[in-house]
């Protein structure tokens, strides 16, 4: 049984424990999230490496990594240093896109070595095959394509971001809207050519049902991907975007009857103004099923700073209630990240989901800073240090300039904790 049928006949299983642990929660809090659809533990039964993670109501907001060869750049020994880095600054979870080299051999590495969730989009790896096979990716079968999806998932594969909502309907939504940007989802480019050529509806749609079958044979969570959202500012919440997400409100529902998990994938690129609204309105469409962002960006013109944009974005829509951020690195919209871009990717977006968990008032998350405020009074630096999100960094700043005294270099003599202490203290002397 799935997770979410296990939790629906009022069984707590070792995985919904393990999360209950990791959280400082109540099991039977997991067990009723999980139910209810509102948490989801993507944990497929051939990840044997795996350690659960809960993603959604309640819990701390997690962070995703991208990683994966493009065409141009990329293999195993690539990939495996990009899996090292993301864990050691603290992703939750890593999704492998891949789409150069063997790409079945990087896939099967990365899950044998991570003890994270790994995702992966199958439709990537099934439509470069359709070249190969047949010259285009508008000539590949649906059985090409479920070929490919049942490949990922029999290899381990957590979860999988199928763009089940591109239809012919949203594309005519979008072809009426008139986008700035038109589409920036790969997968949902590929299927919107396949459609367009074909005449014919989306696969992953029509044939809903089967995708289920093969989900729930493997406990694999659906990431419901979002072929229509919006890739600049100015395409932001429009009609071609709604129109998607209404259908994976609706393919939600059936996912849950199915007893498959099932996460929405959002924006995007959205004025900061927008992102409440986008937040709410899908929790209220998809029936509070847990929310996966990219991002989102809140400005088109930071190229090189993106990972930044990104957390702005992030801690916004974290604190709203979005339960999963995707991070965005420096490299977003110019290349493939190198390690350096995963590791400040990871970080940003640690940041934001960070600020969003002390709004939501996650166990813990206030009182770490609460911590970090403290050590800074007592002028520990060590603790400092052990209380950062990114030790590493702080210990190496605060020795860059060395102080002769307690105090950093900034004030050095001058610190102002320093001084309103001996004032406070020499006044309460007095007293």
């Amino acid at each position: 049984m799935t997770q979410l049928e296990l939790a629906r006949q009022g069984i707590i299983s070792t995985q919904m424990e393990s999360v209950a642990q990791q959280e400082e929660v109540e099991a039977e809090f997991i067990r009723e999230g999980v139910a209810e659809g509102t948490i989801v533990i993507p944990c497929n039964i051939n990840h044997e490496s795996l350690i659960p993670c809960g993603i959604g109501k309640g819990l701390r907001t997690k962070i995703n990594a991208n990683i994966g060869t493009s065409s141009d750049y990329g293999n195993i020994d690539t990939e495996m240093d990009k899996l090292r880095v993301a864990l050691d600054s603290g992703a939750d979870a890593v999704m492998d896109l891949s789409t150069g080299g063997d790409i079945s051999a990087i896939r099967r590495t990365i899950i044998a070595a991570s003890p994270v969730p790994i995702g992966t989009v199958p439709i990537y790896q099934a439509g470069i095959e359709a070249v190969e096979r047949h010259s285009a990716i508008v000539k590949m079968t649906v059985d090409d394509l479920f070929h490919g999806i049942e490949e990922h998932i029999r290899d381990g594969v957590d979860f999988i971001t199928v763009h089940c909502g591109v239809t012919q309907s949203a594309i005519n939504r979008l072809k009426k809207q008139g986008r700035v940007a038109d589409v920036v989802s790969r997968g949902g480019a590929f299927l919107i050519g396949w459609m367009l050529y074909n005449e014919r509806e989306n696969p992953l749609y029509e044939y809903y049902d089967r995708l289920l079958e093969i989900a729930r044979e493997f406990d694999v969570t659906l990431s419901l991907g979002d072929g229509m959202r919006p890739g600049s500012l100015a395409d932001g919440t429009d009609r071609a975007q709604i129109e998607e997400l209404l259908t994976l409100g609706e393919l939600t529902v059936r996912a849950r009857e199915a007893g498959v998990q099932a996460m929405i994938e959002g924006p995007g690129h959205l004025p900061l103004d927008q992102i409440e609204a986008n937040v709410r309105l899908e929790k209220s469409i998809c029936k509070g099923a847990p929310f996966y962002v990219l991002g989102p960006l809140v400005t088109d013109v930071a190229a090189g700073y993106d990972h930044i944009t990104g957390a702005i974005g992030g801690a916004i829509a974290a604190a709203i209630g979005t339960d999963f951020l995707c991070y965005v690195t420096p490299a977003e919209h110019l290349s493939l990240p190198d390690p350096e871009d995963v590791r400040q990717g990871v970080i940003a977006s640690r940041i934001a989901a960070h600020a969003g968990d002390i709004v939501k008032g996650i166990k813990g998350a206030a009182d770490w800073d609460r911590k970090m405020s403290v050590a800074r009074k007592k002028l520990d630096w060590e603790e400092q240090a052990r209380l950062s999100i990114d030790p590493g960094l702080s210990r190496k700043v605060h020795a860059k300039h060395a102080s002769a005294g307690a105090a950093c270099s900034m004030c050095g003599e001058f610190c102002a904790m320093r001084m309103v202490e001996s004032y406070l203290g020499v006044t309460a002397t007095k007293c």
